[in-house]
């Protein structure tokens, strides 16, 4: 029986666990490290995942309706799997990017014919950010009522704030790992963005056994914009703080009775082990996942932990990512 797929939504999912057994033994791991590799989603992120679920989500609602288009604010991912999901669906895409994000997010967003706009050319959001000192989710509301509440036939999708994010992780991303491990896991860490994977695929897992550790993943404090280095030297796309910041700039679509532990892990530390493992495994990761392996391994190293399973969301591919630092020495 032929088995042709007719849409890329129907390409969403289902991607591979693999044991790195070359990066385990380079590095004199007793635990077993398993890499979750989102980049086999058909636009290589985890990003696919939410992408198709707002969309179809919206759409359910009605508040996404023909000749709508779809908008939204992103580090990257979250713009590349919309706007390909968008175009697969027949709707214009217009999403608001972080300035310094690889120009390779920006040039796959065009070719799926999406619109992208700097933060700091929508004068609401650069004003916003300006006055709050960097205040995202206060751009973010500035932005809805101030600019999109003005416009017609605009449908928001809000990954910050969208219950269908974490939804889509827990009916899909959660059940994957389990099944592909015969319920063999012990622990799943994942870096934090607006939360969703981590809180929905926790959540599933932890619904299943209680004793499953989540251990959530942040930038360190040299990764991250100070007041004496605005932009610092190298950063970890995608990844923001949760920790010991304010309330209010903590997405809801991330629940924080989720994760058992939190770690921070600089840039550097992220690179060298996305670096590693390329040359261990032959897996060409991004930031986020080299910040994950990072946390993962020193996770692995305690002695409690020898001979437990430990899964690690792997959110995109390095592919991404050569035109910044990650690659280089």
């Amino acid at each position: 029986m032929a088995n042709i797929h007719k849409s890329i939504t129907e390409l969403v999912g289902r991607t591979p666990l693999l044991e790195l057994s070359g990066y385990e033994k380079a590095n004199g791991l007793e635990a077993t490290v398993i890499g979750k590799l989102e980049y086999f989603n058909p636009n290589q992120s985890v990003k696919d995942r939410i992408a198709l679920a707002m969309i179809e989500d919206a759409e359910k609602s009605g508040k996404l309706k023909e000749g709508d288009t779809v908008v939204e604010t992103t580090s990257g991912n979250t713009g590349i799997g919309l706007a390909a999901i968008a175009a697969s669906k027949g709707y214009p895409f217009r999403v608001y990017v972080q300035d310094q994000v690889s120009k390779e997010r920006f040039q796959v967003i065009h070719a799926f014919g999406g619109k992208t706009i700097k933060l700091t050319e929508e004068p609401v959001i650069a004003k916003t950010l300006a006055e709050t000192k960097g205040d995202f989710i206060a751009a973010i509301q500035a932005l809805k009522e101030d600019v999109l509440s003005k416009e017609e036939h605009v449908c928001f999708v809000d990954q910050c704030s969208n219950p269908a994010n974490p939804d889509i992780h827990k009916r899909t991303t959660g059940p994957e790992i389990w099944e592909d491990t015969d319920g063999e896991v012990d622990i799943l860490v994942a870096c934090v963005g607006t939360g969703g994977t981590i809180s929905g695929t926790g959540a599933y897992l932890k619904s299943k056994n209680p004793n499953v550790k989540v251990v959530a993943v942040q930038p360190g404090p040299n990764s991250l914009p100070s007041d004496e280095k605005p932009t610092p030297d190298n950063e970890i796309t995608g990844v923001h703080p949760f920790e010991g910041v304010p309330e209010n700039l903590i997405p809801s679509t991330l629940d924080r009775k989720i994760y058992d532990e939190w770690l921070a892990v600089e840039a550097l530390d992220a690179y060298r082990a996305a670096r590693e493992v390329a040359l261990r495994d032959g897996v060409l990761i991004g930031e986020s996942s080299g910040a994950a392996l990072f946390a993962a391994t020193q996770i692995a190293k305690r002695p409690e932990n020898k001979g437990k399973k430990i899964v690690v969301i792997f959110p995109d591919t390095g592919l991404r990512y050569l035109s910044t630092n990650l690659f280089n020495d």
